[in-house]
């Protein structure tokens, strides 16, 4: 479910938990779109029969296809209205905890943790977290850095 706030009031959003995004599937079609897209082609990620004999067992997602994810759910999770531009700013912080075996489901989960003024706007400081379904352990851990300007 999208929280969706008005530009004026995102001053005091630090702390709010958003909650998590439905489960989506990672298919091998979409690890194989990536590694077109990023010519990273290695074995653990585009060749199921090797990879059956890996050492995962199965066929991978990239860790950068994983976390490439966040903004997909925090745009799920998150909107402010009232506002002229939406950037996603980078990182402060990256862990691939788990990897995500083509087939498993995932979904991403957010925290505001800060939200500073910047000129002509704010950005938030955005605890997410991949979780992938029936794992102990998540995928992602990421402070992600968004910036909405009005």
């Amino acid at each position: 479910m999208t929280t969706t706030v008005d530009y004026a009031d995102v001053a005091d959003l630090a702390g709010r938990d958003l909650g998590y995004t439905d489960w989506i599937e990672v298919t091998q079609d979409r690890v194989n779109l990536f590694a077109d897209a990023t010519d990273d082609h290695q074995w653990i990620h585009v060749d199921p029969e090797r990879a059956a004999d890996g050492p995962f067992g199965a066929p991978i997602a990239h860790g950068f296809l994983s976390l490439s994810l966040t903004v997909k759910f925090w745009s799920e999770l998150f909107d402010v209205t009232g506002v002229s531009t939406r950037v996603n700013y980078g990182l402060d912080k990256v862990r691939f905890v788990s990897p995500v075996k083509v087939g498993a489901r995932i979904r991403g989960g957010a925290v505001i943790a800060e939200v500073t003024e910047v000129r002509g706007g704010y950005q938030f400081a955005v605890d997410q977290t991949i979780e992938i379904e029936g794992a102990d352990k998540p995928a992602v851990v990421a402070r992600g850095l968004y910036r909405f300007y009005a």
